[in-house]
Parts: C-alpha cells; sequence; structure tokens
C-alpha cells in the first residue's frame, strides 16, 4: 500500500470515527454519507438542530476519545435482510441498501458505531494521527436540490501535526486570497441576487483587466492565424438536437422559449455557430485549416449549491476556438494548440500545470473505434512533444477525448485551464465536409479548444494566484501619485499627466487626507508603484518613489520612474 492509498484509508476511517462522535451527541442522529475527500474527509448528518462552529471542539473532543480508545474496525458482510434490520432507524442507510445490486452488504463496525461501508479502514482508530474539524455545510442528499438539506461537518487528516500546522497555515493564506473576498476589497466584480445567482457584473477595474487579458489574447491568436467571429446568444432547439447536446447534456441547458411558434435556446458552446459559418460555402482540402476564435459568452445551468463566486457561474465567456482540418493535420494543428496554450499560461505566471488525458464517458456518441482513434491522436501529441500525462479514465465530453491542463497557483490549488477536444462526431452529424483532392466530400477533423479556459474563472485563478496583486501590465492603476500638502497638487497632476502619455495607467490622489493614510490604502489597493511628491520633490521636479511591498526606492526622476515602469509593463512582470 503506498502513502496516499493509506492516507486515504486513514481519513475515510476518520469520517466514522466523527459520525460515532456525532451519534454520542445526538442518538437520534440520522446518517448520510462520509467519504475521504483531499486532504479530509466529511460525513452528512440529519440532526435535531443546526450545528454551529462552537460545537466542532466539542465533537473533536469525542473524536480523541474514541482514537485514544484505539478501538478495532470490524469488518462484517450480512444479507441485505440483515441490514435492513440493522440500519432500519436510518432512512438514508435503507436507500443505499435498497439499490445494492449483491445480496451480501458489507459492514464495517468500531466501538458502539456501525456504518454501511465497503472500505477498507485502517487496522485501528488509534491510528489516526492529526486531524482538525474545519467547517460546516449544507449538502442536499446526494447532490439533489429536491432532497433533504443536511448538514455536512469537513475534517482534514494527515500523518503529523506538522503537517496539519502546515495545511491550516496555508488554508489561512488561502481565504486571505479568496477571490470573492478580493473581488470586493478591490471593487473588481459583483453578483446581485436581483440579477440572479452565477451570474457576473464587472465593474470598471475588473473589466479592465478583463479586456487587457482579451487584447492579448486576440493579438496572439490572430498573429497564430485565427480568425475572429461572433455568434448569436440563441438558436433554434433542432440545432442541439442535432448535435447530441439536447441528448447527453440537457441537465446543462436552460429550458426552450418559444419565439413565433419554434423553441429556441440560450447557447451553452460556441461550437455549432463556428460549424454553420464553416457549412456556409464549399471548402476545398486547399483551404484547410480554418481557425475560429471567439471569445464567446455562453450559459449553462448550474445548481445552486455548487456555485463559486466567478470559478463556477451560470454565465461565462469561453477564449474559445474550433480549428476545422483533414484527418491528416489534426496532430500538428492539436500540437499547435498543446504550445500556444503552454505559452499563455507561462505569460500569465503559471509554471506549474499537470496535463491529463480525458477518455470514454459512460454516455458518449460515436463509435468506439472513432473514440479509439481520437484518444490515441492525442496521445501521439503528448509523447511527441515529450509532456508527461495522467489518464482520467471516463472524462471525456460526450463528443470526444480531450487534453486538459490543470494550473496550479501560488498555493498548489489546481485549476482548469486549456482544454484541448479532438470531435470527429460533430462532423458526422452535421456533415461538415471538404472537398478532397480527388474530387469527393470528406468529413473533416474538428478540434475544439480553449487556452485559458473561462474569463471567469481565469480571472478568479489569477486573484488567488497573486493574492490580487496583479503583475504591472494587469494592474488597473498602475501607480498612484500623492501629494504631501495641498501647494503640491499642481505639480501631482503634471507628473500625472507625463506618465499618462507614456501609456501608464495613473491615479491622482489629491484628497485631504494624510499622506499616510494614502499610502496604506494604495497598498491595500495592490497598486504597484506609490509616487510622493512633496516640497524637495517639487523643487528639484523630481519624485519619490515607493513599491507596494512597502519598499521605499527614493528619490528618482520622471524619466526614470517612466522607464522603470515601462519595463515592467513590457516584459509583462
Amino acid at each position: 500500500m503506498n502513502r496516499e492509498e493509506r492516507l486515504e484509508r486513514m481519513r475515510h476511517s476518520a469520517a466514522h470515527i466523527m459520525a460515532e462522535a456525532v451519534q454520542s451527541l445526538f442518538p437520534e442522529a440520522k446518517f448520510g454519507i462520509g467519504p475521504a475527500i483531499e486532504n479530509g474527509f466529511y460525513y452528512d448528518f440529519e440532526l435535531p438542530r443546526p450545528l454551529t462552529q462552537e460545537d466542532l471542539p466539542i465533537i473533536e473532543s469525542k473524536m480523541k476519545e474514541i482514537i485514544d480508545a484505539d478501538l478495532p474496525f470490524i469488518r462484517e458482510e450480512v444479507s441485505k435482510e440483515k441490514a435492513r434490520l440493522l440500519f432500519a432507524t436510518q432512512p438514508y442507510k435503507l436507500e443505499l441498501i435498497n439499490e445494492l445490486p449483491d445480496a451480501i452488504v458489507a459492514i464495517y463496525k468500531q466501538g458502539s458505531f456501525t456504518d454501511l461501508c465497503r472500505g477498507p479502514h485502517i487496522a485501528s482508530t488509534g491510528e489516526v494521527k492529526a486531524f482538525k474539524l474545519t467547517h460546516i455545510a449544507g449538502a442536499y442528499w446526494r447532490g439533489d436540490e429536491r432532497q433533504p438539506m443536511l448538514q455536512r461537518i469537513y475534517g482534514v487528516a494527515f500523518d503529523s501535526q506538522a503537517e496539519l500546522e502546515d495545511y491550516l497555515l496555508r488554508q489561512a493564506e488561502a481565504a486571505k486570497r479568496d477571490h470573492r473576498k478580493l473581488g470586493k476589497e478591490l471593487d473588481l466584480f459583483s453578483i446581485h441576487e436581483e440579477i440572479g445567482p452565477g451570474l457576473i457584473c464587472w465593474h470598471p477595474k475588473g473589466a479592465l483587466i478583463r479586456q487587457i487579458i482579451e487584447d492579448f489574447w486576440k493579438a496572439e491568436h490572430i498573429k497564430q492565424g485565427y480568425d475572429i467571429v461572433y455568434t448569436p446568444h440563441i438558436a433554434k432547439l433542432d440545432l442541439w438536437k442535432t448535435s447530441g447536446h439536447w441528448e447527453f447534456y440537457r441537465d446543462y441547458l436552460y429550458p426552450p422559449m418559444e419565439v413565433e411558434g419554434q423553441q429556441y435556446i440560450i447557447k451553452p458552446m460556441n461550437c455549432l455557430g463556428h460549424i454553420m459559418i464553416y457549412k456556409s460555402q464549399l471548402r476545398s482540402y486547399r483551404d484547410l485549416p480554418l481557425r475560429y476564435a471567439e471569445l464567446g459568452t455562453v450559459y449553462r445551468y448550474e445548481r445552486t449549491g455548487v456555485l463559486h463566486g466567478l470559478a463556477r457561474v451560470r454565465g461565462f465567456t469561453q477564449d474559445d476556438a474550433h480549428i476545422f482540418c483533414r484527418p491528416d493535420q489534426t496532430e500538428a494543428e492539436v500540437m499547435g494548440v498543446v504550445e500556444l496554450a503552454k505559452f499563455m499560461i507561462s505569460t500569465f505566471g503559471f509554471g506549474d500545470y499537470e496535463l491529463l488525458l480525458s477518455t470514454r464517458p459512460e454516455k458518449y456518441a460515436g463509435t468506439i473505434e472513432m473514440w479509439e482513434g481520437a484518444t490515441e491522436s492525442l496521445k501521439r501529441v503528448l509523447e511527441k512533444l515529450k509532456l508527461p500525462y495522467k489518464l482520467d479514465p471516463g472524462e471525456g465530453v460526450f463528443y470526444g477525448p480531450k487534453i486538459d491542463i490543470k494550473l496550479r497557483d501560488a498555493l498548489g490549488h489546481a485549476w482548469q485551464g486549456p482544454t484541448i477536444q479532438v470531435d470527429f462526431n460533430l462532423p458526422q452529424r452535421f456533415n461538415v465536409c471538404y472537398i478532397g483532392a480527388d474530387g469527393l466530400e470528406h468529413n473533416v477533423t474538428m478540434i475544439h479548444r480553449t487556452v485559458l479556459g473561462s474569463m471567469e474563472r481565469f480571472l478568479a485563478c489569477l486573484i488567488e494566484h497573486y493574492g490580487g496583486a496583479f503583475p504591472v501590465w494587469l494592474s488597473p492603476v498602475q501607480a498612484v501619485i500623492i501629494p504631501i500638502a495641498d501647494r503640491h497638487i499642481d505639480y501631482t497632476h503634471q507628473v500625472g499627466n507625463e506618465l499618462e502619455e507614456e501609456g501608464i495607467r495613473t491615479q491622482v490622489d489629491d484628497r485631504s487626507e494624510r499622506m499616510n493614510l494614502k499610502i496604506r490604502e494604495a497598498q491595500l489597493n495592490k497598486i504597484p508603484y506609490m509616487i510622493i511628491v512633496g516640497d524637495n520633490e517639487v523643487a528639484s521636479s523630481n519624485v519619490s518613489l515607493r513599491l507596494r511591498s512597502g519598499e521605499d526606492i527614493g528619490s528618482q526622476t520622471i524619466s526614470q520612474v517612466k522607464a522603470k515602469i515601462r519595463r515592467d509593463i513590457e516584459a509583462k512582470c
């Protein structure tokens, strides 16, 4: 057994220990499920009253008693009938038992607690070393909002107290970097119940950062031979039936609307509009590849419980593109996309990432032969580029396998980034063809791809990666100029005008407030440069330069300041 497997067993066992502790405090508790998760565990309960954070130390204390008792985990196999008797007062367990395909059911006992569980577990409760209960959340039974809302207790567990403390320190830092918190503090975006959950309002500063990213994205795509296109936000329902989205993706689609007797839906994808553009005229093999790129806003239904700031939303803009190519061009095109994705994410400061090759899901369109061919094509690209990757079985989209690139931010958290999908299915469904050298029609290969992901999720990732202290080229305000007294205001505006003429985004803080307060506020707003102007600066036609880190550079000429800021902007740092 390797370390990860052992840790998973220990965390799963900690969930059972927590359930026993909760049962001792609330004998009438009804139990849901309690799995191991990354870094820890959780368990879902129906309890006679709502829990608070003050309850967690009490539950922890009971858990420590169970751990100190070093109780063995005992596995038994019983008939379904006996299992129903054992869990006669546990409706959620009975529901699970009734769905089990086998006549024999596995249970685990430790101390006074018995649970329905396949296992495996550690040998005894004493093997749980360092743990902490972290928070409480609501969770619908089986993730279904039509089912009862249960109370979920989360915990973390590690091999040693040192590892636990290190994790808790990193979590405290992550809380400071939370994009929802910083988004509000830095005035970047907001979400309003009056508009609807999961729908983002971009404020001027956040919109400016997004515009800088999108302008850079467009310029790089034009250099790479992409054509920029725009497609409608709604389309007839029949189009989505032909594509298979209505069959395979319906849970994420918004209900149809009727217009003049025709049913339309708001688009969840941009790909079908790009197909229609391709099919607007006859294409020759000489025309290929064609690369259509669109910053296209799409809408998908996500349950309220999974929405999370910018990271999980209902309306988002994909940095989308679709490549139509001949089969013999497919691998070269995929290779080009992987290289473009690597360039884009490294430009934004992400050097740590992981590649996953996602294979055929349970529900899929097309033939197994198509899937195998597309999957092998993606494998060959990764191997030719000598890029390490992991298989992610069953996580492809319904029309084809994909390469996912997971970014890791400064704290090591993984974010979904670029994705590259090879699709033979939609070209067949829509008869997307080209005229070959033989004069006959042939289906194109279609490559779906993003090289950043959605603008919303990418901004969330950037905010947390940099803790809101964006690189100079992305900072909405690059320099703030602060006069010490009112008599310095005219010179302050003169300096501001000179910087703005240089293309530097500048703000003059001429409020009647103390200089130290203005500096502190500029630091809180993560502005890279603070330019201070007082009597000495006016007399010498210089300025005093400070950095948001607190470093005081001291006296500089205006030309020196402009050159320094321009260098940082051009170096994208």
